[in-house]
């Protein structure tokens, strides 16, 4: 679909997610066995047959870059267009340089960018949001409707609570946006906006000349009599990494069997950086029950009701349970594991007895030996 473009924002700190987002940002944190957060919104616009992405960076990226490098993995690597890497922008501040304040600030930063957007059309999604959305059926019915912009609003129980809300009134149109709620109304918004190129230029300059910095305050609350702003109700599942406890409790609805096919389906597959490693071995006495296990792993002991990424070592005795272990974490004989979420390259010691709860995961940092 050659007339749309993707913009992704990513943002440095994202809610409470501890030492899952101290090296990281939200778009980066690993998901689902294989992916990264980022993976989704990508997969989305190429699925839509976008050709051209640009991905707003902010802080603690390069583990991002790491992970997207050329964008081939996603077909992205282009001589013209494809995937670009968009610095982050900065404001100077009281004390130094600042990372963007909000969506119009950093769309003003890279306005040049902008400029340069080869398609009449443009879709806006936040880089940690996860969901499978049909991008191309929301593009055709935004361009229809004569929508000046089209808001994608989720409509499901998986989605946390913080973040912009929208009163829907007749033939879909947004009569009232909320946020920062103490009491949720309304369908939750998706991150997730369509609107053509020439009014994203019209906002991005306005906004600039009056000093707003904010897209759903600036633009969508306060315009929202001036434009006519539809909505795109998405009734599958959709979630938005925000906190430990959701990334745990997200995690373990993969292992249901209906969320699994509802997020990744055959007609619009998720793509992500391959990982060139060989078959998962299980040995002669290991166990694994109703787990996800990535590429590459050695399980010679237990696991249940868990996500392995790929290299993950679980040695003869070891039980894991109802956890999360990232990418080389390896545990050692007779050690025993519940409710942990291990970052990459953690290992548990021989012996070692380690839990949590449903309601309190316990996060181990990235190359801790416990």
């Amino acid at each position: 679909m050659n007339g749309l473009h993707g913009i992704i924002f990513t943002y440095e700190r994202r809610g409470n997610l501890q030492e899952l987002g101290a090296i990281r940002s939200s778009a980066s944190i690993p998901f689902g066995g294989r992916f990264r957060a980022v993976d989704f919104a990508l997969s989305n616009l190429v699925n839509a047959g976008t050709t051209d992405v640009g991905i707003i960076l902010h802080g603690h990226y390069q583990s991002l870059l790491d992970h997207l490098g050329t964008g081939k993995d996603w077909d992205l690597s282009r001589k013209r267009g494809g995937l670009r890497l968009l610095p982050p922008f900065n404001y100077k501040g009281d004390w130094g340089a600042m990372p963007y304040r909000g969506h119009m600030e950093a769309l003003a930063g890279v306005r040049s960018y902008l400029e340069e957007i080869r398609q009449d059309y443009v879709v806006m999604m936040d880089g940690d949001l996860v969901v499978n959305l049909p991008l191309a059926d929301i593009y055709e019915n935004h361009v229809k409707s004569g929508a000046d912009i089209t808001v994608v609003c989720g409509s499901d129980s998986f989605l946390t609570e913080d973040g912009t809300y929208f009163q829907i009134g007749e033939e879909g149109r947004i009569t009232e946006v909320f946020f920062n709620l103490n009491a949720p109304r309304g369908l939750r918004g998706l991150g997730t906006y369509v609107v053509s190129k020439k009014l994203l230029l019209e906002l991005v300059d306005d906004c600039t000349s009056k000093d707003l910095l904010s897209w759903r305050g600036d633009v969508l609350q306060t315009r929202k009599n001036e434009l006519k702003i539809q909505s795109y109700i998405w009734k599958g599942y959709a979630a938005q990494i925000r906190s430990v406890q959701e990334y745990y409790d997200r995690s373990m609805q993969l292992l249901d069997p209906a969320i699994r096919e509802d997020l990744f389906r055959a007609e619009r597959p998720i793509r992500a950086k391959n990982a060139d490693l060989s078959s998962t071995y299980l040995g002669a006495d290991g166990r694994c029950v109703n787990s996800l296990v990535g590429d590459g792993c050695t399980i010679e002991g237990t696991v249940e009701n868990s996500i392995l990424f790929s290299g993950v070592v679980v040695e003869k005795g070891a039980v894991v349970r109802n956890c999360v272990l990232f990418k080389g974490s390896v545990v050692r004989q007779n050690a025993q594991l519940s409710y942990i979420i291990t970052d990459k390259d953690v290992e548990v010691l021989e012996g070692r007895t380690l839990m949590g709860h449903a309601t309190y995961p316990v996060v181990l940092a990235k190359g801790s030996k416990v």
